[in-house]
């Protein structure tokens, strides 16, 4: 079960008066890599995971983003409804939108509701537990982060549980919700064979729900932020994966007969 911490966040945010705060670390336009088409993506802020390979340690702490509105997050994706009605759709990632459930939920409805837009949500899925089926309604797709399949690595590399995880997947199949699964490949912590084929083996139990399974490399393009922050970078030494590396994960996977990207 996820932290009362993290639960009382949750809870804290749903029993403010009136409209949903949300708390807002940047938008990009015209993204090609975090869903189907062209996505507007709203990054927000807010992360009980402490990855030790993530690339936007200044997303972590929800009040680092500036706040605004339902109605002012709207007006950044209006003007490119007609476009993206055609092209893609909205991605709400993060940091962890699920850390912001209130705003995030009522964001996609209006999406949903007056925009006529495809949703999709990027997540690990650890606060999933704490959310009706309902919330999930006007989400069209989830772009689902395992970071490990290993349940002892997970949380070495996380400092959080794996199981919520593997629990909101089976979820999703019950709701009848796509998914893309999304796993970093960083070596000597993901690239081990044994854990990416007990990975591909959870996924082919998901059945047909899973429409993909997308290898991201890693990088050190975070790496100066760590620095930046004052924080000790536990990857600083870890080199990106080789080509061959890359290609090895995605054919273990692809071996399950899983469509790999």
């Amino acid at each position: 079960m996820p932290k009362a911490s993290s639960a009382a966040q949750l809870n804290r945010m749903s029993a403010e008066p009136g409209l949903p705060t949300g708390y807002l670390h940047s938008v990009e336009t015209g993204a090609a890599v975090d869903g189907p088409g062209m996505r507007f993506i709203f990054f927000v802020s807010g992360c009980q995971f402490r990855c030790q390979y993530c690339h936007n340690p200044d997303t972590w702490k929800l009040h680092n983003g500036r706040p605004l509105s339902l109605d002012e997050a709207m007006a950044e994706v209006r003007p490119y409804k007609g476009f993206l009605r055609m092209a893609g759709g909205v991605t709400i990632s993060g940091g962890e939108p699920l850390m912001q459930a209130p705003f995030v939920g009522a964001l996609f409805q209006r999406i949903k509701s007056e925009l006529g837009l495809h949703t999709a949500l990027d997540t690990q899925g650890f606060l999933a537990g704490n959310l009706p089926d309902a919330w999930f309604d006007p989400v069209d797709l989830v772009l689902l982060d395992i970071k490990q399949i290993d349940p002892e690595k997970h949380l070495k590399l996380t400092g959080q549980a794996l199981q919520p995880t593997l629990d909101f997947a089976k979820r999703l199949v019950r709701l009848g919700k796509k998914m893309w699964i999304r796993y970093v490949l960083v070596p000597d912590i993901t690239d081990n064979d044994v854990d990416i084929l007990t990975l591909a083996d959870f996924v082919v139990s998901l059945g047909p729900a899973v429409e993909r399974v997308e290898v991201l490399p890693f990088h050190q393009m975070g790496a100066h932020k760590w620095e930046s922050l004052g924080i000790d970078y536990p990857l600083a030494r870890t080199p990106t994966p080789t080509a061959e590396q890359v290609q090895r994960a995605r054919s273990l996977l692809a071996s399950r007969g899983l469509l790999v990207t």
